[in-house]
This record gives structure tokens, C-alpha cells and sequence, in this order.
């Protein structure tokens, strides 16, 4: 699958930072993990650092996938309304799952700072109103985070355009956020597995893939033969392929990204990234060295050569949506692409075994705009999974939720 097109900042800014060797001749490991993104290589380092050894199949270069083309918002903010979640679930785990989001931020953080060079920044979060009709959601959706003790807070419009500049009717303002370079932070990861005694190749294709009560046998497109006991499929939204249905609907993202801008022009946009209500919704954030990254103008459209023909009339549109927020600003985008993502219906990820595949085979599904964060929580969650322990969210990540939503 060709998951990105135009020019993705991250790849553009950090090149091919390190090559990996291919994996050419019968081989065994404890775990394999399969896909070289941003995913893959959280939960390879979460199980690598607690003893396991690990060896990571990337059949592109490593990182050259999605996690080129991401933003990197790293928030505790669900696509879906905890509000939402609650109705779904319950309300213990709508706050479970938005509780582990807000501390996946913290792990990331402390991981960034391990590895340095990774552009990790906190931020603010500012959730407006796009429109008069969604202040009272939103208003019903701070309440409930504020029952629960997470740090946010209302902005009236007035506050709004005094302290950030464009007119909207409402917002939630949020403490905690972040951002990242996750190409980069990718191959830092899989640099300090190699360094552990872990295996990391590229240019590597799974064909096919036979599970047995003691563990799993990988076949490679070259013919030779992988052995260990469990796998993890981190492959991104081509992990689907594996699974007999769809779990989630593949969809084409789009953004830009200008030259450094002046903190003055930026004024409270350098640390506060913005997303709105709408759904598809416009979002936006900044690098460290002052580039406004602004995405959105989300499409159904997941075929590669009509996402890569509609790039650059997508870039000018979320161009002139910003500019009509911040009339002031002059958003020329220096490099624009799309990418195509997955969104389940509910906004939660999939972690853990199929019964399509049995208990050795477990899929790493971050899908959503929070795939980072959820990938933090799916390297802690699958490596419980993974040495026989609990996890307070194995349930809800499950694909025993599925069932779930099918009733509703």
C-alpha cells in the first residue's frame, strides 16, 4: 500500500537517517514485531527494555511509511467525547482510556528525554467551537473531564480572540499536550534495540504467516524463515489484510507545512496547538524551530494516485482556512502531502490477539488521531498480554469490543 504522497516534513528534514540489513536466512527470536513506524518501535523498546528479544521486519525503509507523513499531536483528547465514550462504555472506562492517554504523555516524555534530539515539546491544547451548535457538547464535555479531575478550563469568546486571535464561540483549554518528530524518535528507538542485542531489518516482506500452539512461523518473500513465539503486527492500516473483516476505515489526511514564522506572528499558536469541533476537522501545531504544520480537509479517498492528485488543491485550502482564522498570517506552504490513516467507529484502538489467528498473534492497531499516544499505552498493554499479566485496558482495546459496537 502506498500510504503517503507529496512531500512529508519529517522525511524531508531528516532524510534517510540509517539503514537496517535484510533479513536473508533462517532466523528465530522470542518476538517478532512486524513494521517499521513510529508503533512498532514503542512496542519493540517497551518489550526489548524488559528482557525480551525482539527482532523488527520493515518491508520499506524504517519510519517511511505513515510515520513519515504524521503531525505528531500527541493529546489525551479522543477523537470521540469522553461524553461519548461514556454512553458506549460506561463512564469508568470512557475516564480508563482517557486517564491512560494523559499518562502516555508523560511515558513519551520521558522517553524523549532518554533518547534527546526528538523535538519533544510540551504544549497547550485549545478544542473550539466551530460553530454556535457545538458550545453545549463541549461545555458537557469539560464538565465531565473536570469531574474527574483533568486540567482544563472554558474560554469564552472574548478570551479567545484576546489571547489567541480569531473569533470562535467557545473552547476547552487543556494543559496537557505535546509534540514530536516521530521519524526521528522511530529510528532512535530502533537504534538503542540494536544497541540492547535486538534485530532490526528493512527492506524485509512477511508472505505469509502460520501459527501453532507453540509458537509462529513466518515465510518471507525471499523464502526464508522466521521462528518465534509471539508475533506483533505494528504494521500500520495495512495490518487490516490480515484480518478475515474490516475493523476500520482507511481514509487520506492532508497537510502543510510553512517556513519559520516570527514568535510574533504566532503569539500563543508556538505552544498551544488548536483543533476544532467539525468533524473532519482543521488542526494545527508548531515545530521547535517556529513552522506553523497545519492538517485537516480529511476524504474517503484512500486510492494512492487520486490522493496524490488532490495534494496541492488541499494544502491551498487549509491555507486560506487558517488564513481566515489569523487574516494576518501569510501561510505559504514550503512542503504539503497527504497520507492515508484508519478511524474505527468509535475512536479506540485495537490491541492484542484475533481468534482468526489465535493467542501468539497479536495485532497493534493505534488507528485515530491519537496514534502515538495510543501506541505508548499498546507497548505496555501488548507486553502484558505478552508475559501472562493484566492490563486494565486489554478488554476495551480488544476485538472483543467489536461485538459491543455492533449492538449499538
Amino acid at each position: 500500500m502506498d500510504l503517503k504522497s507529496g512531500y512529508p516534513f519529517w522525511a524531508v528534514k531528516n532524510g534517510l537517517l540509517k539503514t537496517f540489513p535484510k533479513l536473508t536466512r533462517d532466523h528465530q527470536s522470542e518476538v517478532v514485531v512486524i513494521g517499521g513506524g513510529i508503533t512498532g518501535a514503542l512496542i519493540a523498546d517497551e518489550l526489548s527494555r524488559h528482557g525480551h528479544h525482539v527482532v523488527v521486519l520493515e518491508r520499506r525503509d524504517v519510519g517511511w511509511g505513515s510515520s513519515a507523513a504524521s503531525t505528531a499531536l500527541l493529546q489525551y483528547e479522543i477523537d470521540t467525547h469522553m461524553t461519548e465514550l461514556a454512553k458506549r462504555y460506561g463512564e469508568a472506562d470512557a475516564v480508563l482510556a482517557y486517564r491512560a492517554c494523559a499518562d502516555a504523555i508523560g511515558e513519551l516524555e520521558t522517553l524523549a528525554a532518554g533518547l534527546g534530539d526528538v523535538d519533544f515539546e510540551r504544549q497547550q491544547s485549545l478544542y473550539y467551537a466551530s460553530n454556535e451548535e457545538d458550545v453545549a457538547s463541549l461545555k458537557e464535555e469539560l464538565a465531565l473531564r473536570l469531574k474527574h479531575g483533568f486540567d482544563a478550563s472554558w474560554l469564552e469568546s472574548e478570551a479567545i480572540l484576546a489571547e489567541y486571535g480569531f473569533v470562535a464561540p467557545g473552547a476547552i483549554l487543556t494543559q496537557l499536550a505535546a509534540s514530536i518528530d516521530p521519524y526521528r524518535m522511530a529510528y532512535q528507538l530502533f537504534t538503542k534495540l540494536v544497541e540492547r542485542g535486538g534485530e532490526v531489518y528493512d527492506r524485509t516482506q512477511m508472505e505469509m504467516m502460520t501459527p501453532d500452539e507453540q509458537g509462529v512461523t513466518l515465510t518471507l518473500t525471499n523464502g526464508a524463515t522466521l521462528r518465534c513465539q509471539y508475533v506483533v503486527m505494528a504494521a500500520g492500516y495495512e495490518s487490516q489484510a490480515w484480518l478475515p473483516e474490516k475493523v476500520a476505515i482507511n481514509r487520506s489526511s492532508y497537510a502543510l507545512i510553512t517556513d519559520p514564522l516570527p514568535p510574533e506572528a504566532l503569539g500563543k499558536l508556538r505552544h498551544t496547538m488548536v483543533w476544532e469541533s467539525a468533524r473532519p476537522y482543521l488542526y494545527m501545531r508548531t515545530t521547535c524551530d517556529g513552522r506553523l504544520l497545519v492538517g485537516g480537509d480529511d476524504d474517503d479517498e484512500d486510492i494512492p494516485k487520486r490522493r496524490d492528485a488532490r495534494v496541492e488543491e488541499k494544502a491551498e485550502g487549509l491555507a486560506q482556512k487558517v488564513e481566515e482564522l489569523w487574516p494576518k498570517l501569510d501561510i505559504n506552504p514550503t512542503f504539503s502531502w497527504g497520507g492515508t490513516f484508519a478511524e474505527t467507529d468509535d475512536g479506540l484502538p485495537f490491541f492484542g490477539p484475533h481468534e482468526a489467528h489465535g493467542p501468539r498473534v497479536h495485532f497493534a492497531m493505534a488507528y485515530g488521531g491519537n496514534g502515538i499516544s495510543y501506541s505508548m499505552i499498546g507497548a505496555t498493554l501488548l507486553r502484558a498480554l505478552i508475559e501472562g499479566e493484566e492490563h486494565p485496558l486489554a478488554e476495551l482495546f480488544s476485538f472483543r469490543r467489536l461485538a459491543k459496537m455492533t449492538e449499538q
